[in-house]
């Protein structure tokens, strides 16, 4: 059984570990992963159909602790104890919890304090105590029902039949319905940047450079012990070189040499592939950013860009975090009759961002007759992807990669090939 430690409005762990209102998804997972010998029953929820509206939770089911994350920013915005049989809870060091104490009105009075009168819920028999930050959930008998709203305490019921906490949870904020995701704590940071935003910044119809805003951990002038948010920007652009990449981002978290490329098929001169050298291209891996960059395994000079969105139910989901970025696409489009002459066209820039869906911008962008590419992935250990194809579809010089619901997997530019002018003499 769990031994926990609850910090109001923070977090619930102990010495070892502990989750932290705002932590981003994937560090919570890393947890359960370094503890898989004593958290088992780790199950993940979300929706298929609408990963951005409803929330994303991992339920311990041996220990009846939910963690529920916002769909959007991915970060943990309650942390819910549902069944308090099946772990000890204590606060400021003194259990309030365990197999021989009971979470009681009187016993959650003396561990925690006064608060405001609790909120008595008739539909669902409910009393909810709430302190800034927490909430304990009391299941009262019809019987018991409050007539005036003195709060749960002023509740008289017979001798051992006080109720018991039925769910505790621990949120952001004052009101459990009102609450949100906190941002990223600093304690979370562990010393990677995130994005805070990636501009993709093109020249008519071809990209030329990534504009990165960033957050990490800085510290102020004077105050080495008093670490703070600090954002920058940087600018990476194809033919960049390594060290121009490092320069910018700093060392990538891995770097990935690529063995086979399986859409070479695609491409016209795909015999020139057999009797290339053994070199290989490499990618620099920066998760945390959601962001691969290729380079050229000849010229080592930067070709290609990869954003990712991390969405669940995705094959590589939780792998990135979300790359928030922001992709201006100009199109061109008839203008309206009768103003205009038959032919006369317009250009009209679209923004497509992490969160926008495949179908609302597909008209403007891929023509009737480009057909996808269908795109299945499997590992070498598992041969089978339970999640199903993706399909690729090319616009100018990038190529979406889209799941069934809709919602952009990831986003692959490349460097345009540039045609280099002969001399007539």
């Amino acid at each position: 059984m769990l031994d926990l430690e609850v910090v109001p409005e923070r977090s619930l762990g102990n010495e070892q570990w502990e989750f932290i209102l705002g932590m981003p998804f994937y560090q919570g997972v890393n947890i359960l992963k370094r503890q898989d010998r004593i958290i088992k029953g780790v199950q993940v929820w979300y929706s298929s159909q609408g990963p951005l509206s409803i929330d994303l939770v991992i339920y311990l089911s041996q220990d009846g602790i939910r963690l529920i994350f916002d769909p959007v920013s991915q970060r943990l915005k309650i942390i819910e104890v549902s069944n308090m049989s099946k772990v000890k809870l204590k606060y400021c060091g003194v259990h309030f919890n365990t197999s021989q104490i009971h979470p009681t009105i009187e016993q959650i009075d003396q561990s925690f304090g006064a608060t405001h009168p609790g909120v008595y819920n008739s539909e669902k028999q409910l009393f909810v105590l709430n302190f800034r930050g927490l909430s304990f959930d009391f299941p009262i008998e019809s019987k018991f029902e409050p007539r005036y709203a003195h709060g749960l305490g002023s509740l008289q019921f017979p001798n051992g039949a006080s109720p018991v906490v039925s769910r505790m949870c621990i949120y952001s904020g004052n009101s459990l319905l009102e609450t949100r995701a906190p941002p990223l704590p600093i304690t979370c940071y562990h010393g990677n940047c995130y994005v805070d935003c990636l501009e993709v910044i093109r020249d008519n119809k071809s990209t030329t450079a990534l504009k990165f805003i960033l957050f990490t951990e800085g510290n102020e002038p004077g105050k080495l012990l008093d670490p703070r948010k600090k954002i920058v920007e940087r600018l990476v652009k194809f033919g960049d070189c390594p060290n121009d990449v490092i320069s910018a981002l700093g060392c990538p978290e891995k770097v990935f040499y690529k063995s086979d490329d399986k859409m070479k098929i695609h491409t016209p001169d795909t015999h020139r592939y057999s009797v290339r050298g053994k070199s290989s291209d490499y990618f620099y891996n920066y998760f945390t950013m959601g962001v691969d960059i290729l380079f050229d395994a000849n010229t080592h000079q930067v070709k290609k860009f990869v954003l990712h969105t991390n969405y669940p139910g995705h094959y590589n989901f939780n792998m990135y975090c979300r790359c928030e970025f922001k992709i201006p696409v100009i199109i061109e489009r008839e203008k309206p009759q009768p103003l205009a002459q038959t032919g006369e066209t317009e250009e009209e820039e679209v923004i497509i961002t992490a969160y926008s869906k495949w179908d609302s911008v597909q008209k403007s962008l891929v023509r009737p007759d480009n057909r996808p590419v269908i795109l299945n992935r499997a590992s070498s250990t598992n041969t089978s992807n339970p999640f199903g194809p993706t399909f690729c579809f090319g616009v100018q010089d990038m190529v979406f990669e889209v799941m069934q619901n809709q919602h952009i997997a990831s986003v692959a530019i490349y460097q345009q090939k540039q045609i280099t002018p002969v001399a007539v003499s």
